[in-house]
């Protein structure tokens, strides 16, 4: 395989598996509560990193890049995931949680010339606001369709809005702040030492901060059924070390504000797969919005100019 076809591999390959992310919250939601569930997630996959780990002899981090590994897996894990699966779990659709991550790359973008030092081009500005509009043409429909059901009754209390509606907007937001926090955080602190180890520490970091909260929440109660298990694996395998390890390597290996541009896809691609598996309609309009913002993301990105060295 050439260099070319590994560069475009790497962000393609995380794309496609990160999507999944949703449908899978919504699959798992009827057997388990969804904090009880990310807790044995992190559990699973922070031990089977540290086993692969442990087998491969991986320089473990020492002093403060542990403590910073640790830290950096309580917002890129804990408190986004479970702020997404919690939300998904009180039924707000995806296509509303999926408009407000769409914030998370022009925040990040912005954020990412204070803290990291990283310079944004004219062309990808244009970029990132190309990509925004076309996600937001084609969510469209879809949000209006929401809004136009259940969800419009119990947005109309009677003080305008309902507070449980504010609630979950609430902590979605705080979750896709979390994940740019997260993001940065990795790029500034965690650039050194080896990337298996870093990543089994961060869900670590994940398990001791959600352990708790859904203990104190929730009755940690599962129906084990042969959905949940093909659930679990997926989460554990397909996203907490597939997804998420391509996340880190492309933050480590490329600009933070590229990387992040990527989440512009998510929601396009889950739509395409919601067709293909479920059947659900596209309109031309959702098809516009879509190439509209593979184009942003194309002007954001350009040409990854850095093949991916590190391991998970």
């Amino acid at each position: 395989m050439t260099r070319a076809r590994l560069l475009f591999l790497f962000p393609a390959l995380f794309v496609l598996l990160w999507s999944t992310g949703w449908i899978v919250a919504k699959y798992a939601s009827p057997y388990a509560e969804p904090l009880s569930f990310l807790t044995i997630r992190y559990a699973l996959a922070g031990l089977l990193l540290a086993a692969f780990c442990f087998a491969l002899r991986a320089t473990w981090p020492r002093r403060q890049l542990l403590v910073h590994a640790i830290f950096s897996g309580v917002f890129l894990h804990a408190i986004y995931l479970g702020g997404i699966w919690w939300v998904l779990d009180q039924q707000m659709p995806s296509t509303l949680s999926g408009m407000m991550a769409a914030l998370q790359p022009l925040i990040t973008a912005v954020l990412a010339g204070m803290i990291v030092g990283e310079q944004i081009s004219t062309r990808q500005w244009t970029g990132f606001a190309l990509g925004f509009a076309g996600l937001m043409v084609a969510l469209a429909p879809r949000l209006a369709a929401d809004l136009s059901g259940d969800l419009a009754g119990d947005l109309a209390g009677t003080d305008g809005v309902h507070d449980g509606w504010i609630l979950l907007i609430g902590v979605n937001f705080v979750s896709m702040i979390s994940v740019v926090i997260g993001t940065l955080y990795q790029k500034k602190f965690l650039q050194k030492g080896d990337l298996r180890t870093i990543t089994t520490l961060q869900y670590l970091g994940a398990f001791l901060a959600t352990l708790p909260a859904a203990l104190l929440l929730e009755e940690f109660q599962f129906s084990w059924t042969l959905q949940l298990y093909g659930a679990m694996a997926w989460s554990v395998l397909g996203l907490s070390l597939g997804a998420v390890g391509l996340f880190v390597i492309l933050i480590r290996e490329g600009e933070v504000s590229r990387a992040a541009a990527l989440i512009y896809l998510i929601p396009p691609t889950i739509a395409v797969q919601a067709f293909l598996v479920f059947g659900e309609r596209l309109t031309p309009l959702e098809l516009g919005g879509m190439v509209l913002t593979v184009f942003g993301v194309y002007l954001v990105s350009g040409k990854w100019q850095k093949l991916p060295r590190t391991h998970l």
